[in-house]
């Protein structure tokens, strides 16, 4: 925990949600130009990691337990597997977006957005995991 430097505490704190928004951003942003689900996923593990470092390991395991992280990546990789399984249950090819809605381009929007979205939630889960796996280690 970092309670000797102050100002990096701070400062740090203040960045936390602006870095947390902009991987919001980026995962958001990601069907129209550069990002997307492994860029966010970064970002946003990243944020937490610092929150972590900042706040303390007790802390960040009291806000996101082993358990929901797990969670959270098991949940980020049958969603991208759903989204494939789907197309297939539909008579097109893994990953076909164009059978998920009504029209094929309204279907790749939700497909591109939903396989975007499992890919940022497990990357940023399995961040935080192989982090808190470091700091199991480090405390051996």
């Amino acid at each position: 925990m970092v309670r000797r430097h102050l100002v990096l505490r701070v400062v740090s704190k203040l960045l936390i949600p602006f870095i947390l928004l902009f991987a919001l951003y980026v995962q958001f942003h990601g069907d129209f130009g550069p990002g997307g689900g492994f860029q966010a996923g970064v970002i946003f593990g990243a944020g937490f990691i610092l929150y972590a470092l900042i706040e303390g390991i007790e802390v960040a395991r009291r806000v996101a337990p082993t358990a929901l992280v797990r969670l959270l990546m098991v949940l980020g990789l049958l969603l991208y597997v759903g989204v494939g399984y789907v197309g297939l249950f539909k008579g097109a090819n893994f990953l076909n977006y164009d059978v998920l809605a009504h029209d094929p381009v309204h279907g790749q929007e939700l497909g591109i957005f939903l396989v975007e979205l499992g890919v940022g939630i497990t990357v940023a889960a399995t961040m935080v995991t192989i982090f808190f796996a470091f700091v199991d280690q480090a405390r051996r």
